[in-house]
C-alpha cells in the first residue's frame, strides 16, 4: 500500500517550509527596501521578490526533482566541486552567518531595549536561545509536529496581524527614494534579496522538507517530489504576501524614522505607534518565534549534511553547531552583516546559475560542459562584485568599474550569459560530430 499525505499534512508541510524560510532577515530587510525605494517601491519589490521568493521556490522544485539535497543537484559539476559548493552553502546559512544572526536580531529587537546592548545580556540570551535550538533539533523526526503543526501557525498568525495592520493603518506618505533606488530600483531590490539568504537556505532546507515527508512513511519518489513542490509553492505564496505587506509598511514609515534606519528600528517604530505599549512585546514575540524556527531548521539541515562526511553522530553535531553558532552570535549583528554581505555577493551567482541550469539538463549532450564553466565565470565576477562592497575595492583594476551592470552589483550576469552561449554552441558542435561518426 502506498502511503500518502493527508491534506492537513500537506498544508503543515507547506507551513513548515514557509516557517523555515521566514527568519530575521525576511522580516527586517523588506521594510528597509520599502522606505529607501520611495516612489519606486513596487519596481524594487519585483527585483527583491525574484531573488527572495522566485529563486528559493525554484530551488525547492529543483531539489524535489532529484529527490535529494544540494549534493544531488550539483552532480553535473563533479563530486569534489559539488562537495565544496555544498560545504560553503551549509556553513554560510548555518553556523557562520544565518544561524547566529537569528539570535542577534531577536536579541536586539526584544531584549536589548530592556537590558541595553551589552555583551553580558547578549551572552546570557544566546545561551538560553541556543539551548532551546539544540533541544528541538535533537529530534528531527518530530519537526513536522513541532514546527509544522505548532510554531509555524503561531508565526503565520503574528505575521498576518502585522501585514494587515500595515495595509489598513499606514504610518504616513511615501517619501522620495534614495540615490541608489532613483538610479536602479529593480537591480537594487534584486541584490538586496540576497541578504535574506533564501536561495542558499532552500539548497539547505530541501533535504529537510523531503525527510519530513519521509517521516510520514512516504517512500514513492514521485509522491515525494509532488509533496515537496506543493510545500515550496505554499511557502512562496506566504513569502510573497509577507513581503508585499512589509514593503507597504516600510514605504509609509518615512515620517517615523530616518530613511537609513535598519529594519528592526523601522518595525519597532511602526508597531509602537500602531499597537501602543503592547507593540514592543508583540514584535519581540514575533521575531523570537520567526528566528527560533529558522535556527532549528538550519541546525537540523547542517547536522544531517556534515554527519555524512565527519566521524561524528547527528546529535553530537547538533551540539557542536549550536555551541559554535552561540559563540559567533556574540560578535553582534552589525559585524555579522558586515562580513556576510561580500560573502553572499560572491557565492549567490554560481548558486543561481546551478539552480536555473538544472532545469535544462536534457537540452545538452554533456551537461557538465555547460554548467561548470558558467558557474566558474559567475563566481569569478561575483567575487569582483563582492570586493566592491569592501574597503579593498581600490585594489580592483579600473576596467572592473566599467563592466556592464557593474554599478548595479550585477557584473557577473553578462559574462555568464556570454560563456553560456559559447559552451552551448560547443556542445551542439560536438554532438553533431558524434552523430556523424556513429552514422
Amino acid at each position: 500500500m502506498t502511503h500518502r499525505l493527508t491534506s492537513k499534512d500537506i498544508l503543515a508541510l507547506g507551513f513548515m517550509t514557509f516557517a523555515l524560510f521566514v527568519g530575521a532577515g525576511n522580516i527586517i530587510f523588506p521594510p528597509m527596501v520599502g522606505i529607501q525605494s520611495g516612489e519606486h517601491v513596487w519596481t524594487a519589490a519585483i527585483g527583491f521578490l525574484i531573488t527572495a521568493v522566485g529563486l528559493p521556490v525554484i530551488t525547492v522544485i529543483a531539489l524535489a526533482r532529484v529527490v535529494g539535497g544540494i549534493d544531488a543537484l550539483s552532480s553535473p559539476i563533479g563530486k569534489v566541486a559539488g562537495l565544496v559548493l555544498a560545504t560553503v552553502c551549509y556553513l554560510a546559512v548555518g553556523p557562520l552567518f544565518a544561524t547566529p544572526r537569528t539570535a542577534t536580531v531577536s536579541f536586539e529587537v526584544g531584549i536589548a531595549p530592556l537590558t541595553g546592548d551589552g555583551s553580558l545580556p547578549l551572552f546570557s540570551y544566546s545561551l538560553i536561545y541556543f539551548a532551546l535550538v539544540i533541544g528541538i533539533s535533537l529530534y528531527p523526526g518530530k519537526l513536522l509536529d513541532t514546527v509544522g503543526h505548532f510554531l509555524a501557525p503561531l508565526k503565520i498568525v503574528a505575521l498576518t496581524v502585522l501585514g494587515l495592520a500595515a495595509l489598513i493603518w499606514p504610518a504616513g506618505d511615501i517619501i522620495p527614494a534614495t540615490a541608489d533606488y532613483q538610479r536602479a530600483a529593480f537591480s537594487s531590490g534584486f541584490v538586496n534579496g540576497y541578504l535574506t539568504m533564501d536561495t542558499l537556505g532552500a539548497l539547505v532546507f530541501g533535504i529537510v522538507i523531503v525527510n519530513a515527508a519521509r517521516s510520514r512513511g512516504i517512500k514513492n519518489p514521485v509522491l515525494l517530489t509532488r509533496y515537496t513542490v506543493l510545500a515550496g509553492l505554499i511557502a512562496g505564496i506566504g513569502l510573497t504576501l509577507v513581503y508585499l505587506s512589509l514593503f507597504r509598511l516600510g514605504s509609509g514609515s518615512g515620517s517615523l524614522v530616518d530613511q537609513n534606519a535598519n529594519g528592526a528600528a523601522i518595525l519597532h517604530a511602526y508597531v509602537q505607534q500602531t499597537f501602543g505599549s503592547m507593540g514592543s512585546f508583540f514584535l519581540a514575540a514575533l521575531i523570537f518565534v520567526a528566528c527560533m524556527v529558522t535556527a532549528v531548521g538550519l541546525t537540523c539541515a547542517c547536522a544531517e549534511f556534515f554527519a555524512q562526511y565527519l566521524p561524528l553522530s547527528y546529535k553530537t553535531l547538533v551540539f557542536v553547531l549550536g555551541l559554535f553558532s552561540m559563540v559567533v552570535s556574540n560578535l553582534g549583528l552589525s559585524h555579522l552583516i558586515q562580513i556576510s554581505i561580500p560573502v553572499l555577493t560572491a557565492i549567490y551567482p554560481p548558486c543561481i546559475v546551478l539552480v536555473v541550469l538544472s532545469f535544462t539538463l536534457r537540452w545538452w549532450n554533456k551537461s557538465s560542459l555547460i554548467i561548470a564553466p558558467t558557474m566558474l565565470i559567475s563566481l569569478l565576477f561575483g567575487i569582483v562584485d563582492a570586493i566592491k562592497t569592501t574597503e579593498f575595492k581600490a585594489v580592483l583594476p579600473a576596467f572592473s568599474q566599467n563592466l556592464p551592470l557593474a554599478d548595479q552589483g550585477l557584473a557577473w550576469l553578462p559574462p555568464s550569459l556570454v560563456i553560456l552561449l559559447i559552451v552551448a554552441l560547443v556542445d551542439r558542435v560536438k554532438g553533431r560530430a558524434q552523430v556523424k561518426i556513429h552514422s
